[in-house]
């Protein structure tokens, strides 16, 4: 075992001891798992910040980060995919749940089959249509991973690298980052993509991204968490109350492109102005909801856009973002893929609410544009904040 290095009173230790897994001590003792044998443990400002070695992917060190704020909530982070594996808040009665989908080991994450639980998706998240686009007068062809169209960015896009983290002591952060290569999944340019986790002591989970390139290249980045507040005592999200600052969404064809019209959500299923449950419409939705909502907010100013709460648990959960648009997805093609501690997650285990720009846009010229220029700077942020009532 690597040395633990802990600045901790009794007390403290004893309280995180609770909320998180048992991987954090006060002693530097022998791990019984394996997959612990690595361990390092830094602590500032009363938050922790602890890595695990669990595992490799061609031959390069898989890395587990849990960030513990000085609440007991705490997020964990892998290095593949610069994954969130596992976000521990508590509910009404103070009793801590995991809110996100996942897998105990990281055989879940690696398996084909892995629905992009709480991933980085990119370089281009959500769907270009045919799995190709034209710019600067060149044609660029991706790979059709997903109908005929190409999703998240391709086979091996974000979500399947290894990225490189450190942390930060002064703000009790992780920066991961990742080099994108020219040509990589058929986009053009090197693009160099940043992203930054911070766990605040307000139990708000802010992400931020930057990205620069070297070469005009379609740029859209998002957290593909699943969300179940109910931490696995309910298998659905369909009495989750979900509420959105969008009057307007984009409809889509039967391959979830967007026809490139933009809709009024008043008088249909798609309107969530009013907090609303889940499954009251989602019937009326052909599949179910897999749709992009614009908020109504300033393009780039960071604003309260959703909130999400489980009534059986009071827990909640505040959306904040700089980003145009939601991707809100309510895990319609989730088949029975067995996740944390045998839980099996079927149709509508848990639902995205996935920040970005709109979907297939370097198809649709009245669409905000999301190519990113030489000399501009990628930016965006978005909160995820807890609570309960």
């Amino acid at each position: 075992m690597k040395r633990l290095f802990t600045v901790l009173t009794l007390n403290f230790c004893l309280m995180t001891a609770l909320f998180v897994n048992p991987i954090i001590s006060c002693n530097d003792q022998s791990e019984t798992n394996d997959n612990n044998k690595n361990q390092d443990t830094v602590v500032a400002s009363n938050q922790i910040i602890e890595n695990t070695i669990i595992g490799k992917k061609d031959g390069i060190d898989i890395v587990q980060y849990t960030l513990t704020n000085k609440n007991g909530m705490a997020v964990k982070i892998i290095s593949l995919g610069a994954t969130v594996t596992g976000i521990m808040v508590p509910d009404r009665n103070k009793e801590m749940g995991d809110v996100v989908l996942g897998f105990d080991s990281l055989a879940g994450y690696m398996d084909p089959a892995n629905s992009f639980f709480g991933v980085i998706a990119g370089r281009y998240a959500n769907r270009i249509a045919k799995g190709r686009f034209v710019l600067n007068g060149e044609t660029y062809t991706l790979a059709q991973n997903n109908n005929g169209n190409s999703l998240h960015g391709g086979l091996k896009g974000f979500d399947k690298a290894v990225w490189n983290a450190t942390t930060s002591l002064a703000d009790s952060s992780l920066t991961l980052k990742y080099a994108s290569k020219d040509g990589e999944e058929g986009y053009p340019g090197n693009l160099n993509v940043e992203v930054r986790y911070k766990l605040r002591d307000d139990n708000a989970l802010e992400i931020n991204y930057t990205a620069v390139t070297d070469k005009a290249t379609p740029v859209n980045l998002t957290n593909h968490s699943y969300f179940n507040l109910s931490a696995g005592k309910k298998s659905d999200i369909l009495d989750h109350l979900l509420q959105l600052k969008a009057s307007k969404f984009t409809p889509v064809d039967k391959t979830l492109i967007p026809t490139g019209k933009i809709n009024e959500v008043s008088g249909t299923p798609m309107d969530f102005r009013q907090p609303k449950v889940i499954g009251k419409d989602i019937d009326k939705v052909d599949g179910g909801f897999d749709h992009n909502w614009i908020f109504d907010k300033d393009s780039a100013a960071l604003e309260l856009v959703g909130k999400l709460v489980d009534p059986s648990s009071g827990r909640n959960m505040e959306f904040w973002t700089s980003e145009p648009a939601v991707q809100f997805y309510s895990g319609n093609f989730l088949r029975g893929q067995e996740g944390k501690k045998g839980m099996k997650y079927t149709k509508h285990a848990g639902l995205c609410l996935e920040a970005q720009h709109y979907p297939d846009s370097p198809n649709q010229p009245s669409f905000p544009s999301t190519i990113l220029q030489p000399g501009q700077t990628y930016k965006q942020t978005t909160i995820y904040k807890f609570g309960t009532e």
